[in-house]
């Protein structure tokens, strides 16, 4: 691609409408900010331009490029195309693809100065993000995510023509309710290398058809009035438990799936652990591409670029985006993670560069060190948002978004407002807002504990309850049935308290004939 950068003082375009080659060199421009001025390293671009349907058949298919097809993906067309056509919702400027190339999608009916927006937005923010944030690089393979959605799609095509639609179906209908427990929270020994799958996974279907059978044939069965000779303690560390990513334990460990079933559950959960990290990072992503927008932007109409109007049409659209709702605004649903992450970046620069007395006491290392944007990549490079609140939310922003906490104590008939604007205040207000970015207490803690392997095989998951929170009971039923499919016999899930182990609650379900029959 040959690059040709427009002279100051030039226009880029000129009105609403917009051609491929209005769009090259606005793309030339943007990336010379990005790259020469603002220091970022981008994963290489391939921008597409599709329709209001096509970006609707994205928003089925969690945005991924390439999918297998899924009665799921096809519900959500339906609703998403109804709520749009009848002006109930609007639709995304973009999406963007963590994967190299980077893909991002932008909609043909923008305006050049949308179009402008969103590439700066997605096609070097999010972008950067992607490739630097460590998260992305511990848990994703963005060189090798497309291929690896190719050998799936086609991989579960044959599963449907082989073994049936039906039978292909009841496996990803289970593995989709299991998606958020089929994840690993922890950093693995090597990087994920998703190219290499579709040879793995020929090895692993020779592998387990000389071995997987012996786990099961070589239990001991004891004799009648005798206990099994391995202790609790031996079992569970023959198993790995116990283990909290309950799509991994399945695929290895389920006695009666076969090869294709256990390799779908393993598709599954690479592509939750794909998304795992964008998870923890919503303030931060949109953060990091709502700041490297708004700076390209401005740098574009500061050196004319841009046009009066173009620069007003995408400060209406920025405003917007950032909008905080007060707290008694009917529209007020929570933080808005742009507001909230455009803020902070704004402000670490503000503390990097100019910062005051109080920025110097809160932060020591980071306040009067200059070149904030420097300052703003290494926190883009090292924390998820948890860690980015509790690390750099200030108490003059607190100030600024009139942050406050109230207490809600259900045996209490008022409402206490208990973390105010005083150094006390302003350490509880940083924590508690972190903690609720926190998956760790926002998702459930379950985990599966034990195998009664020698006996009835029952499978046995723990949901250790934080702040007296049980779980659904319907909603628990219906996810452990499709477990027991699975897993092919009775599964109990018991609820304990984390604090004292106490058993508050008990689920059981028995296996159905189904999948693992």
């Amino acid at each position: 691609m040959s690059v040709v950068i427009t002279k100051p003082g030039t226009l880029l375009y000129d009105g609403v409408d917009w051609d491929y080659d209005k769009v090259k060199r606005v793309y030339d421009a943007i990336e010379h900010i990005a790259l020469k001025e603002m220091g970022l390293d981008v994963y290489p671009n391939q921008i597409e331009v599709i329709t209001a349907e096509q970006m609707l058949d994205a928003y089925s298919s969690i945005g991924m490029p390439l999918m297998y097809k899924h009665w799921s993906f096809g519900k959500h067309f339906a609703r998403d195309e109804m709520m749009y056509r009848k002006g109930y919702r609007g639709l995304a400027y973009e999406i963007v693809i963590n994967s190299s190339p980077c893909i991002s999608y932008i909609m043909e009916e923008n305006t050049m100065t949308m179009q402008t927006l969103v590439i700066a937005h997605a096609a070097f923010g999010h972008n950067h993000f992607f490739k630097n944030n460590q998260l992305f690089q511990q848990w994703t393979d963005a060189e090798g995510i497309l291929d690896y959605l190719e050998f799936a799609k086609t991989f579960i095509s044959q599963c449907e023509e082989r073994y049936g639609h039906a039978a292909v179906e009841r496996v990803l209908d289970a593995a989709h309710a299991l998606m958020n427990q089929g994840v690993h929270k922890y950093p693995k020994k090597r990087s994920l290398d998703l190219r290499l799958e579709q040879k793995r996974e020929r090895e692993r279907q020779e592998y387990q058809d000389q071995t997987f059978n012996d786990l099961w044939r070589t239990v001991p069965k004891p004799a009648a009035g005798q206990r099994p000779p391995k202790s609790v303690s031996e079992r569970k560390k023959l198993l790995g438990l116990p283990e909290e990513n309950i799509l991994y334990f399945l695929e290895k460990k389920a006695p009666r799936l076969e090869h294709w079933q256990r390799e779908l559950l393993r598709i599954v959960r690479h592509i939750a652990q794909y998304f795992y990290p964008q998870k923890q990072t919503k303030v931060m992503n949109e953060g990091c591409a709502t700041y490297v927008h708004y700076q390209i932007m401005s740098r574009l109409h500061e050196t004319g670029q841009i046009s009066e109007g173009a620069f007003l049409e995408f400060l209406h659209s920025h405003t917007s985006v950032v909008f905080q709702p007060e707290f008694d605004d009917k529209r007020f649903s929570g933080i808005n993670p742009y507001a909230l992450g455009f803020a902070m970046m704004q402000d670490i620069v503000r503390i990097a560069e100019k910062p005051t007395e109080e920025d110097r006491q809160w932060f020591p290392d980071l306040a009067g060190r200059g070149d904030g944007m420097a300052a703003v990549r290494d926190a883009w490079a090292n924390y998820r948002d948890e860690s980015f609140i509790l690390q750099y939310l200030s108490p003059q922003l607190m100030r600024k978004l009139k942050m406050f906490s109230v207490r809600d104590d259900a045996e209490d008939p008022y409402l206490l407002v208990d973390h105010i604007h005083n150094e006390r205040g302003y350490r509880s207000l940083r924590k508690m807002l972190a903690r609720q970015y926190d998956l760790g207490y926002l998702e459930p803690d379950i985990q599966i504990v034990d195998v009664d392997l020698a006996g009835d095989r029952k499978l046995i998951l723990h949901h250790r309850v934080t702040n007296g929170v049980l779980l659904d009971e319907s909603d628990a039923k219906a996810v452990l049935r499709h477990i027991a499919n699975l897993w092919g016999y009775e599964v109990q899930l018991i609820e304990v308290s984390s604090i004292s182990e106490a058993i508050l609650k008990e689920h059981a379900v028995t296996a159905p004939s189904g999948v693992g029959g």
